[in-house]
């Protein structure tokens, strides 16, 4: 082995071999594949997209480097798109090269905006692998590099009914600098919100003086029937990060999207962040004709229109099932398995040809192991449909 495998021990790891694909099939050494992951969340357009390959291409040709303080017309052209997507005052675009390094910026901004060093996160929560962004994360992959970065306090939220305890932990903490949240939790259990939740948390950051940070890494870009999925909330955040279908998984690109009270502090204050290949422009080519395919094919109100045909189809999922949710092309399927029998279900789910998310009950924070679906939004009713009986199929020949 000649390079090593993410997230796993690497005796014996395997990976997915890919050879193409279109729309959302993959191409791999056992034939097609029907991708209900998106990847790992990425690929809102689907594999294969010509439009997408092309402006990469033409990029290529006409401008293929850059320094980080190069300005070219992609790269305005895409502040602009990524701003009026946002809403209303955020007049500010921060790029950078992912997800991860997305959320370790937009911490770095917020510790230079406030003078606050505190920041408070959901032990039901990822938000990347960096340093920074890993001391922000919840969930099993913080603790293997712990000791992280001081000053990050970690609530339990999103517990059954009880009401969020983010603004106490404010109130208690004093000096936070910002509070970070995935707008839907993705990997940790597509786990729902309740708007007065939101509300509540937004409030409470505005009284005591932290900065709202949506991190739209997952759900951004039209996962969940909107285009940032903090919009079912009815809330206004501060900074929002950005990354994987950022490009649709053609490029690499991360973006942090900055409110105007927030960028006006660096009008005469050095703003303390940089990278060697901020806003490259083949990221920034994949990124911006990504954005004109969501509008012009209209993935985003698939993913709406799709929702609940994906919620219906989860919910008729035999056992081991034993619970479901889900916003718009984005769901979650409870499994009452041990680890042996996910051994079988990942088997089964490669003899069925579909690739979908199984996660352990270690990786979810819930008391069940878990298959997170998340299509491409390119994909068709009958495509869905056909996924989804696939799945059906594996999950029923554990019981024979």
């Amino acid at each position: 082995m000649t390079y090593f495998y993410t997230w796993q021990a690497q005796r014996g790891a395997r990976g997915l071999d890919l050879r193409g694909g279109h729309g959302v099939w993959m191409e791999t050494d056992a034939g097609e594949v029907l991708d209900l992951g998106a990847l790992v969340y990425q690929a809102n357009a689907g594999h294969g997209h010509r439009r997408i390959v092309d402006a990469i291409k033409a990029q290529a040709d006409r401008l293929c480097l850059a320094a980080p303080s190069s300005d070219y017309p992609e790269k305005r052209a895409l502040a602009q798109a990524l701003l009026e997507k946002a809403p209303d005052g955020f007049s500010t675009v921060f790029f950078c090269l992912g997800g991860s390094d997305a959320n370790e910026n937009a911490l770095k901004i917020a510790r230079l905006h406030t003078g606050r060093y505190k920041a408070v996160a959901r032990y039901r929560s990822y938000h990347g692998a960096t340093l920074g962004a890993v001391s922000l994360t919840g969930d099993w992959r913080r603790v293997p590099v712990e000791p992280a970065l001081p000053g990050v306090v970690h609530v339990m939220d999103l517990e059954d009914d009880r009401p969020t305890d983010i603004p106490r932990t404010l109130e208690l903490e004093g000096e936070v600098g910002a509070v970070f949240l995935e707008s839907v939790p993705g990997a940790n259990g597509v786990v729902i919100p309740r708007v007065q939740d939101m509300r509540a948390i937004r409030e409470a950051c505005t009284k005591h003086g932290a900065l709202l940070v949506m991190d739209e890494v997952l759900v951004g870009f039209g996962r969940t029937g909107k285009y940032f999925a903090f919009e079912h909330f009815g809330v206004t955040p501060d900074l929002i990060t950005c990354g994987k279908a950022i490009t649709a998984g053609y490029g690499v690109l991360g973006a942090v999207l900055v409110h105007e009270r927030v960028a006006r502090s660096f009008d005469d204050r050095i703003l303390a962040c940089g990278l060697t290949h901020y806003a490259h422009p083949l990221g920034v080519a994949a990124a911006l004709e990504a954005m004109r395919v969501y509008d012009d094919e209209k993935l985003v109100e698939n993913a709406e229109t799709l929702g609940p045909r994906l919620a219906a189809g989860l919910s008729a999922l035999p056992e081991p099932v034993v619970g479901t949710r889900s916003l718009g092309l984005l769901g979650a399927a409870d499994l009452a398995l041990d680890a042996a029998s996910l051994k079988m279900l990942d088997a089964a789910l490669r003899r069925e040809k579909v690739f979908v998310h199984v996660k352990s009950h270690g990786q979810t924070r819930r008391d069940t192991a878990m298959l997170v679906v998340s299509p491409p939004l390119c994909i068709s009713a009958d495509e869905l449909d056909e996924g989804l009986a696939r799945i059906a199929r594996a999950l029923a020949s554990l019981s024979r």
